[in-house]
């Protein structure tokens, strides 16, 4: 019998739509920045739904984050939810929007690739999802981290030419303005400072003085709580004496942007007299000798400190601090220093249960030393920043404390239980 082929017809309306997300960013926070990408979100919100043939899934952003650094909360969430397959095209501006780091951009295009998901860049009228897409992808982006790395020479040119003028760089301090090129007393932020360190020659500790500044509804600069750790930066600051010490920090490079220490790499400045001091030297003094004296006292370090293999990777994606371990009843668990020290009402980041950690970590890597940090977000997300500029997602699941308890712990809490009923019957 001679074979017979028959083609069904489509139905019109039936071709599955393609799933389309747009990714926006601005690299600074001014207003004509964030107006900018509030401009961004607007267009690819009507330019995705008014295509036919695609479903619009939204338009992911990020604010003044640099496109060198991979922690960004919405550029997760869209990588995220294109492994979940809910996205199958991602429009972005251009490739230095999406990242300015050549490696970083083609490992996470060729994983977008690998999930079927097509990338465009606007500007470069490029395809991630076609013959040549890489190429110029590879091309393209080298310029875009030259043009990077250039960006920051130029600043940092610029930057060290008001340190040999004696010019501060950095207007954010308590009690000052920068005003062209000069400290302008803030009179308000000026008494707060004041209070400060008439309260430590008065006695109060870091953590006193703290206390009494956040019961007392004052603000800090920048509206956050006030911490022991931010109390003693203000009182070991010789800026408040009308002097300046610069380049005391500088950033290594333009991609990972850490600070570090000026210890003689690059020349210091120092200026006397460079304004208006909030502090006379004789207060300042007193300060810095009353420091010494508490230290030699109190702050003598223990030689028996535990460094254990997760301290100092751990960093909460709420609040910024690092995460403490500590030991409970029922577990050992890794907690945010905010949450720990201030309160639920200034950080409310969970618990990470240390158990749970090295279970997650041992999917990533059997070497702790190749991850840069750990970024603990809600959801219970954890975020594995590698050395290698890899960024893993992990999701663990959350477990009540009851179902950690074994046995010899359930009935020691119930002999406690036990004794004190026993104790209440006695004493009526």
């Amino acid at each position: 019998m001679p074979k017979i082929i028959t083609k069904a017809a489509v139905r019109p309306g039936t071709a599955a739509k393609t799933k389309v997300a747009a990714y926006a960013r601005v690299s600074s926070g001014k207003d004509a920045m964030l107006h900018s990408l509030s401009a961004q979100v607007s267009h690819y919100s009507n330019f995705i739904q008014e295509h036919n043939g695609w479903e619009y899934v939204g338009v992911y952003s990020d604010e003044a984050i640099t496109g060198t650094k991979e922690d960004r909360d919405d550029f997760q969430r869209l990588l995220a939810d294109c492994r979940a397959g809910k996205i199958d095209m991602v429009i972005t501006k251009s490739i230095s929007r999406f990242a300015r780091n050549t490696v970083t951009l083609l490992e996470t295009v060729r994983m977008l690739k690998s999930l079927g998901v097509d990338v465009y860049f606007e500007e470069q009228d490029i395809h991630t999802i076609g013959g040549d897409g890489e190429l110029m992808l590879t091309i393209l982006a080298s310029y875009a981290q030259e043009e990077s790395r250039s960006a920051s020479e130029n600043q940092k040119w610029r930057i060290r030419r008001n340190f040999e003028e004696g010019l501060p760089w950095n207007g954010a301090l308590l009690g000052y303005r920068l005003a062209d090129g000069q400290y302008e007393i803030v009179p308000d932020e000026a008494a707060i400072v004041r209070r400060i360190y008439g309260e430590y020659l008065a006695g109060f500790g870091y953590s006193a003085i703290a206390k009494g500044l956040s019961e007392d509804g004052i603000p800090t600069r920048f509206g956050g709580a006030w911490r022991p750790s931010v109390i003693s930066k203000i009182l070991r600051n010789t800026t408040y004496t009308g002097n300046l010490i610069l380049q005391k920090t500088f950033r290594e490079n333009h991609i990972t942007k850490k600070t570090v220490i000026n210890n003689g790499q690059l020349p210091k400045y120092s200026v006397e007299n460079a304004h208006e001091p909030i502090i006379d030297a004789q207060t300042f003094e007193k300060v810095q000798s009353e420091i010494s004296r508490r230290s030699a006292k109190y702050g003598q370090p223990s030689p028996s400190r535990n460094v254990y293999p997760f301290t100092g990777l751990l960093e909460c994606a709420n609040c910024g601090k690092h995460y403490r371990r500590k030991t409970t009843a029922a577990r050992v668990v890794w907690i945010c220093a905010t949450y720990n020290t201030l309160g639920k009402k200034y950080c409310a980041a969970k618990q990470m249960p240390e158990e749970t950690l090295m279970l997650q970590s041992r999917t990533v890597t059997d070497d702790i030393s190749a991850i840069q940090k750990i970024q603990v977000a809600d959801g219970n997300i954890l975020r594995f920043f590698m050395k290698d500029g890899r960024v893993i997602i992990r999701q663990w699941e959350d477990r009540s404390r009851a179902d950690s308890w074994s046995p010899e712990m359930r009935e020691a809490a119930r002999q406690r239980t036990l004794n004190g009923r026993k104790s209440e019957c006695q004493e009526r």
